[in-house]
């Protein structure tokens, strides 16, 4: 974590907590202010203990305590189910009538007498009947994600001690409710999972303020009064972050009035977007003849958000495309039971990736998570939940109002989402209006024809071909979902085309990636295993505790807003950098850039990374956003003597956007010379029976003359190394036709002719123990996977693994991104989307490999590659799970392979698999002519 990601962490709690310092000292000071008294935790880590019964499943039948808010299957309680279970237990789930009953005693103050007293809850799942006292506090609240309240004012005892009796069921007796939000693609628990509280107002109030704040800067607030007996004056006092204030107006509100509209224009007011978070407070006064009745506070930000149909979306006037990924609210250790700590740090993880926008899917979130996109700058798609079947029409009006009017003055939230996948009732389209008089855009997140809305096309999974196709259409494209990130596929394996392609299209809005995180729970009655469902929930770019996978820092340089084009000649380059902006809102003048020509550590160092030679910094050009322009580099003469530069861009909030890396040197200057002096001593061979060795530096290797195969390696000391059985080629079968060795420099080579793509292979080994390998092969002009040779090497033994090239996450054809560095990973099992979670993978595929050492219980063994492009493939792994890992990989543990394939996700690859259907990226690796290479190795320990 970065000082300044510290600092910004601590500014948003600060100005949050400033505020609320406010709000308490005024609660002091004036007896019209709204009062809140907790009943529940303020969330899943400060919890309070009430009693509880659960009537089926684990611990079930007796009365006993849980903490609230919680789940109760994470405290212990009833049956753990998944969304999905509908498929194996039918449509009536086999926990339909799993039930938690709540009891909880309480005071309230006395001086809360003759005020109105309203019983509050941030979410409950799912049917929740409520008592006071014994009497019914009003309807069953049916809907999981949403605040509901009721008047408790007539059932309250003042002095003495209060009964609350809460009935949750897990499924709602709504068959509309539980289609929408239960069976679904998540998790589903029960319980009281967001706080419940007690807040009382005087008679006489402001019930909600509905604001409008515009980028031209026309403010209006629609008041709602509630009790009003007398004439009052309502007064707005608007201030800006610093505590300033910018404008006070006043306007009367009529007796028994229950909606006033306040309204304003004010000049040069700080616009909010994503890239400029300006927010400007709101405080709304009701006064009777200078008596104080009621004073609320509201947060909001002046930005203007319109759909231009045919053309784009637009913030403020500028056509915006967002880059986005969907989030479910979700801890694998309390469920959908979370912390405002929890919120923020997932809005940095988006901001990290340099995304600018976030999905709510497939619920509203917390509140303290608006609040922060508010404050920290995130777009947000605001989703009524409705997973691929929609409320009807009599409970969606309810939750609709409920989710609307919690939400609505968050300049962050700029569309509605009225369902998923099919989960869209239609008829609730115009009652989001009904309660947002800002107009935000409602959209249908969809993945059927014709359910587009608002002249914006949302449809989920369209690989690249179909992509082309709806960017040529009438309708503003932006897929609510794409590029599906179950295990290592889908997320960024694909995205440099498809963002290419959104960028440059003028119908393209961007679009959301699927999902976040792998949503694993850490279930109680299985020791606290983590368990994602199989396949239906490891989905994401992070695992369950937000465990960066590699699709993460392949986002991050694809997602940059500063956009380098590529160097193709380094050797040739003058320093000149190539810039697009990329920002919607931000000139890169307020972009530092930080370079450093580096020397990497060499083969034989024990540690990875590099060491700085030279550094330097410079403020970016005056380009305007989306312009294309320059930047100059001011190296000095002697900057092509070093390894390699590399470039760290900065953003105006003191956050890396970027650092890129580029290679100076070829490979054979990045190692040094003097691991491949010769000496004067000349190596030995010996021919037996079937076997040939050659010898060299107290080293010796043993091949099988029949089939040309390395089959024993001799050390000085240390165990036998098991590295052989080799080459074997990738693509095609070969066989021996010919084994001769030869004098050739004062060493002995050992050369073996095949039949088949590969033609040769020749052996030698010097007096300073490294060993040569020269192979070559021609495939039939084409498109191929794995181009290469193989040897085996038993992955048991293995400890760890350090390389010169790109890292320190593995990649595909269509993830090539990685940084050219010194780096180094221990060995794991991980396969993403499921236990250990331990990343970087170990195992998988290396680009751009100059040298490699692997570390095992047999000691250690090097390769060096002559040539550039080298990929070295690690043991046994897969990409997209299934009951064989996709893509098949190649024989043998290790492998040098001049191509690797692409990867596409569960949802493009089907069973066959084809990660070509997302782009040209996707596509093999084309080889055209014959291929040469040479690989030094050395078996035994370096010394720097």
């Amino acid at each position: 974590m970065t000082i300044n990601m510290i600092h910004r962490r601590i500014q948003a709690f600060v100005t949050r907590g400033a505020w609320l310092f406010f709000v308490l000292f005024t609660f002091t000071l004036h007896a019209q202010q709204t009062e809140k008294q907790f009943l529940s935790g303020t969330d899943s880590k400060h919890t309070v203990t009430w009693d509880f019964f659960c009537t089926d499943g684990r611990n079930s039948g007796q009365w006993s305590t849980i903490e609230v808010p919680s789940h109760w299957e994470q405290q212990g309680f009833g049956t753990y189910n998944y969304g999905r279970d509908y498929v194996t237990y039918g449509k009536n789930f086999r926990f339909a009538d799993e039930q938690g009953k709540y009891r909880h005693t309480f005071e309230v103050p006395s001086d809360w007498q003759g005020k109105t007293i309203e019983l509050v809850f941030e979410g409950s799942m799912t049917d929740t009947e409520v008592k006071i006292n014994g009497q019914l506090a009003g309807e069953i609240h049916q809907g999981a994600f949403y605040r509901f309240k009721y008047d408790i004012t007539d059932k309250l005892l003042f002095g003495e001690e209060n009964l609350l009796e809460v009935t949750v069921s897990k499924m709602s007796s709504d068959h509309s409710v539980n289609r929408a939000e239960r069976y679904a693609d998540y998790w589903i628990f029960g319980g009281i999972f967001r706080p419940v509280y007690l807040q009382a107002l005087p008679k006489q109030h402001i019930a909600k303020a509905a604001i409008t704040a515009e980028a031209d800067g026309s403010f209006s607030a629609e008041v709602t009064l509630e009790g009003l007996e007398k004439t009052a004056e309502l007064a707005a006092t608007i201030t800006d972050q610093s505590g300033n204030i910018v404008s006070q107006f006043t306007t009367t509100a009529k007796k028994n009035k229950q909606k006033v509209i306040l309204s304003e224009k004010l000049e040069n007011v700080n616009l909010w977007t994503s890239e400029t978070p300006h927010l400007y407070h709101l405080t709304l006064n009701l006064a009777h003849k200078g008596e104080q009745l009621h004073e609320i506070h509201e947060r909001f930000g002046f930005r203007t958000i319109e759909i231009k149909q045919g053309d784009g979306i637009y913030l403020n006037g500028t056509k915006i495309k967002l880059k986005g990924v969907n989030r479910h609210a979700f801890w694998p250790e309390t469920g959908r039971s979370l912390t405002p700590q929890i919120d923020l740090n997932d809005i940095l993880l988006i901001k990290e990736m340099n995304m600018n926008a976030v999905r709510t899917a497939h619920y509203p979130p917390d509140p303290s998570f608006l609040d922060l996109c508010d404050s920290l700058g995130l777009y947000v798609m605001d989703e009524l939940a409705g997973w691929q079947n929609a409320y009807d029409t009599e409970p969606g009006e309810k939750l609709v109002k409920e989710l609307v009017e919690r939400d609505l003055n968050h300049p962050s939230i700029l569309f509605w989402s009225n369902g998923n996948e099919g989960g869209t009732n239609k008829e609730l389209d115009d009652d989001f209006g009904m309660y947002d008089p800002s107009g935000r855009p409602v959209l249908h997140a969809h993945h059927r024809p014709g359910n587009s809305h608002n002249g914006v096309d949302t449809d989920h999974y369209e690989n690249y071909e179909s992509l082309q196709n709806k960017l040529k259409d009438t309708l503003i494209y932006m897929p609510t979902e794409f590029l599906h990130g179950q295990d290592d596929g889908g997320g960024a394996a694909g995205l440099t085309d498809y963002w290419e392609l959104m960028w440059q299209s003028k119908l393209s809005a961007g679009g959301f990636l699927w999902v976040l995180s792998d949503e694993g729970i850490v279930r109680t009655d299985i020791h606290n295993k983590i368990d994602v469902n199989r396949l239906n929930a490891p989905d994401g770019l992070v695992g369950p505790f937000r465990q960066k996978e590699g699709s993460v820092y392949a986002i991050k340089e694809i997602y940059s807003p500063v956009h380098i084009e590529k160097i193709n000649d380094i050797s040739r380059w003058d320093g000149l950098l190539n810039l697009e902006n990329r920002y919607h809102f931000t000139n890169l003048q307020d972009v530092t850039f930080d370079w450093k020509l580096v020397s990497f550590n060499s083969i034989g160092n024990p540690q990875a990374g590099y060491s700085t030679v030279e550094s330097g910094q410079l403020m970016g050009p005056d380009l305007a956003p989306t312009a294309a322009g320059t930047l100059q580099l001011p190296l000095p003469a002697n900057w092509r003597a070093q390894d390699a530069l590399m470039l760290t861009a900065t953003d105006p909030h003191g956050e890396e956007i970027y650092t890129w890396s580029w290679r100076i040197q070829p490979n054979q200057k990045l190692i040094k010379e003097t691991i491949m002096a010769k000496g004067d001593e000349a190596s030995k061979v010996e021919d037996k029976d079937s076997v040939l060795t050659i010898s060299g530096g107290h080293f010796a290797l043993t091949f099988n003359k029949e089939d040309g195969k390395l089959i024993h390696i001799k050390k000085p000391s240390g165990p036998e190394l098991s590295f052989g059985n080799g080459p074997v080629f990738t693509e095609g079968e070969i066989s021996v036709s010919d084994v001769s060795y030869e004098e050739k420099d004062g060493k002995a080579v050992f050369r073996v002719q095949y039949e088949g793509a590969l033609q040769y292979a020749e052996w030698s080994i010097a007096d300073n123990g490294w060993v040569t390998l020269d192979y070559a092969y021609e495939l039939p002009e084409g498109d191929y996977a794995y181009p290469g040779i193989s040897f085996d090497y038993p992955e048991a033994n293995v400890i760890s693994a350090k390389w010169l090239g790109k890292g320190p996450f593995r990649v595909w054809k269509n993830r090539p991104q990685g940084r050219f560095d010194a780096h180094q990973n221990m060995y794991n099992d991980t396969h993403t989307g499921a236990t250990p979670w331990e990343y970087p993978e170990f195992k998988g595929y290396f680009g751009d490999i100059a040298w490699m050492e692997i570390n095992t219980a047999q000691g250690k063994f090097y390769v060096v590659a002559n040539e550039p492009d080298l990929y070295v493939r690690l043991f046994d792994f897969y990409g997209i799970s299934g009951p064989k890992g996709y893509p098949a990989l190649p024989k043998g543990d290790i492998s040098f392979l001049d191509g690797i394939p692409a990867l596409g996700s569960k949802l493009a690859l089907g069973i066959t698999g084809n990660a070509a259907v997302y782009g040209p990226m996707g596509e093999n690796t084309h080889v055209d002519g014959p291929v040469k290479r040479t690989l030094y190795f050395y078996f035994g320990i370096l010394q720097d």
